[in-house]
């Protein structure tokens, strides 16, 4: 059975794009402008499957560090 593509929002398209020339396909914290990525974007990309927690940050628990899934980086890629 193929799996279905969930749609993405503009946000969590920008962010996932964000990873792709990233060493691992890290995910970042902040947009090119300093502002902190939405931890509502994070979690709804790490709930499509398109992003998974990578490891906690001891300094800063509440930040989400992820990187690209397989999913994640296809879906990138190609919308």
């Amino acid at each position: 059975m193929a799996k279905v593509m969930t749609r993405l929002s503009a946000q969590e398209q920008s962010y996932l794009r964000m990873g792709l020339q990233q060493p691992g396909g890290k995910l970042p914290l902040f947009d090119k402008l300093g502002q902190e990525i939405s931890s509502k974007t994070i979690l709804s990309c790490v709930d499509k499957g398109y992003a998974e927690r990578w490891f906690a940050n001891p300094l800063k628990p509440e930040w989400l560090v992820c990187r690209l899934t397989k999913e994640g980086r296809s879906v990138a890629l190609t919308r």
